[in-house]
């Protein structure tokens, strides 16, 4: 077997372009086979590095950041819900909602590599986030994905409180913004290629077919 085509995926668990993205990538990934042949990994990016503990709502965090209107942001909200959709996954946007801070989250899921758990965490915090109203940022809430995925809650816990492991997650995040990454989804091949946004599965599968072909008669 040649090796495996790596996949970096840079992105935050409250971008929903993410998830799209993501989707649309595994959707390719599974209507070519070749799951066996793909090894993902998921990188940090904060949207939002300097959101307090209390978060803010996402109407007037949209407003102040993008400066959309309500009307823009509606159909946002109604693009991403129909797209979300289509790939089996809900978004249920409210007039509560609030954007809160992922640093822990991204600590977690760095913890959650070293037992190929990442992807399945990375997944249930966003379904924790965007489909089931949670709070992303509350260490409940993270305790109960952790254990949903089946990890070692307390250990991965102490990660937060740990200097080093958060530290190395700055570290990483640096790295991928000295690299160019200043928007997400940002979806990297073999470190030497990379996509952005959501693209279309088609658009996927024709890299993800080129890729292969070339990792092949290497």
């Amino acid at each position: 077997m040649a090796n495996k085509l790596k996949i970096d995926i840079v992105s935050d668990v409250v971008c929903p372009w993410c998830t799209i993205g993501y989707k649309r990538l595994q959707k390719a990934i599974d209507e070519l086979g070749i799951a066996e042949q793909i090894n993902i990994e998921w990188q940090p990016f904060e949207l939002n590095p300097n959101m307090p503990a209390e978060g803010q709502n996402v109407n007037e965090h949209i407003t102040e950041k993008y400066g959309s209107t309500k009307e823009q942001q509606k159909q946002s909200k109604e693009m991403m819900t129909e797209a979300g959709a289509e790939l089996g996954f809900k978004f249920d946007y409210f007039d509560e909602m609030r954007m809160v801070n992922t640093f822990d989250a991204h600590v977690l899921l760095e913890y959650a590599k070293d037992f190929g758990k990442q992807t399945e965490l990375k997944m249930t915090l966003t379904k924790a986030f965007f489909s089931d109203r949670k709070d992303v940022s509350k260490i409940a809430v993270l305790k109960e994905a952790l254990l949903e995925v089946g990890l070692n809650a307390d250990q991965a816990l102490s990660k937060l409180d740990n200097e080093d492991a958060r530290t190395k997650v700055r570290i990483i995040q640096n790295q991928w913004k000295n690299m160019g990454v200043n928007s997400v989804p940002t979806i990297v091949f073999n470190r030497k290629s990379a996509v952005t946004g959501a693209q279309p599965v088609a658009t996927f599968k024709q890299v993800l077919t080129e890729l292969i072909k070339e990792q092949q008669s290497v």
